[in-house]
């Protein structure tokens, strides 16, 4: 029907069945991630679009056989007999359509608001308070000094302009500088050398990108708040991820190319909408970043995206270990959960000036929550079309990577130690005046 959208059509193919034969199973996956949706209402809105559809469809059926007789009329009585009982159809068809397309329309809203349903080892919780370590790596420096934050060392060393940041750009605004830009630049690099290994295609992706994939990845309607839009209707992206997964959008891939391993560098943007005074010393939260994602298309298996889920957060963690910087691994209880996520880890580095762990990482992975809205299939080995199972990970970003390195490193005459994997890429063992 021209009244449903791609993705509508797509969720009514498979999605609603879904959760009509797991109604309970769904409203418990709703409650535990704290999202609030009328799954009830959802499914007497299927019943009356169901029954609408076929209505409309028997009256279709009848209107092309009222037209053939119109067609094949012998005199013109007959005819105008035909044309009034056609003018009928017309206007009772035309009330019912209009009937469909209201319930389509809400019905369409409730079901991009409900939830994929979280794994049975998500533990509870209502928000990231509540989630649970669950490996903790490294040992805490221990200074004979009095330890400085990021913000200080970095502007006593001329490799930050917070206030002129600010000035040019606003809240949340920043300058990198000399040493500042040149870390950045060594950890891109060598975050590329480290992850290419592992079997990733390198990407650039863009960060102006269609509403498309953001309904696809799950970030709108629900995150709407927190993204930038353009004047064209397009947004700015707040991680690769999204324009990644739209890369095979509408695509059916080959089964002998599964699993997809894609390492993206892309400028993020996140409005940070709600977080005015949360986590806003220096760069540990700002407007304007750059991240590199790891991104994987895999066979529609759960073992198999477990053991890409662990597999890509282990490639994170041993990144950060290969830098030395402090970290634990958390898992995420229900409430922290976004609406497609079915599992995820956050690594979370050690940050001496707060002595609190702050997050770098996320790894998620998602079942046929985003690829059956972005309808990504392949055919399986029996040439049945199955839909792709989606995973992402942060593999690293900056500038908040910057916060723990050069507070774990710093030294008390105000100089930074790099860490040794960064020094071929920097060309010195220290930042200092």
């Amino acid at each position: 029907m021209a009244i449903l959208t791609r993705i509508c059509y797509h969720t009514i193919m498979l999605d609603i069945k879904f959760i009509r034969e797991n109604l309970e199973v769904v409203k418990a996956g709703a409650k535990k991630k704290k999202v609030v949706v009328n799954v009830d209402r959802l499914v007497g809105l299927d019943d009356q679009r169901r029954t609408l559809l076929k209505k409309v469809e028997g009256q279709r059926a009848l209107q092309n056989e009222v037209s053939k007789k119109i067609a094949a009329a012998s005199d013109s009585m007959m005819r105008d007999v035909h044309i009034r009982d056609m003018q009928g159809l017309k206007a009772n068809m035309q009330q019912d359509e209009e009937e469909l397309k209201t319930v389509i329309a809400e019905w369409r809203v409730l079901m991009l608001k409900v939830p994929n349903v979280p794994d049975m080892t998500v533990p509870d919780g209502d928000s990231d308070a509540d989630n649970q370590e669950i490996r903790v790596w490294g040992e805490k420096p221990q200074f004979p000094f009095a330890p400085k934050d990021h913000t200080k060392i970095m502007r006593a060393l001329d490799m930050v302009d917070l206030d002129r940041g600010a000035k040019v750009s606003g809240f949340r605004g920043y300058f990198l500088k000399n040493d500042g830009v040149r870390l950045s630049f060594a950890i891109w690099q060598y975050a590329l050398d480290f992850f290419g290994k592992r079997g990733f295609t390198l990407m650039m992706a863009p960060s102006v990108v269609n509403k498309e994939p953001f309904v696809g990845t799950g970030f709108l309607p629900q995150s709407e708040e927190d993204l930038y839009k353009t004047q064209d209707g397009a947004y700015l992206s707040g991680t690769a991820e999204v324009p990644t997964m739209g890369y095979h959008m509408d695509e059916v891939l080959d089964k002998k190319d599964l699993p997809k391993r894609y390492l993206v560098f892309s400028t993020c943007y996140r409005r940070e909408a709600g977080a005015h005074g949360k986590d806003v010393k220096g760069l540990i939260r700002v407007h304007e970043f750059y991240k590199i994602e790891q991104v994987i298309l895999a066979e529609a298996s759960h073992q198999v995206s477990v053991e890409m889920h662990e597999w890509l957060n282990c490639n994170t963690e041993e990144f950060i270990q290969s830098l030395g910087i402090p970290y634990h691994v958390v898992v995420n209880c229900g409430g922290d959960l976004g609406l497609g996520q079915v599992k995820k880890y956050d690594i979370e580095l050690w940050v001496p000036g707060e002595m609190t762990y702050r997050e770098i990482s996320s790894a998620s992975y998602f079942h046929d929550f985003q690829t059956r809205r972005l309808n990504i299939r392949y055919r399986d080995d029996e040439g049945k079309l199955q839909y792709a199972h989606s995973l992402n990970s942060t593999a690293i970003p900056t500038p908040r990577i910057l916060v723990s390195l050069v507070e774990n490193f710093q030294q008390e005459d105000g100089s930074i130690v790099i860490p040794e994997v960064l020094r071929p890429y920097m060309g010195k063992d220290s930042i200092s005046k």
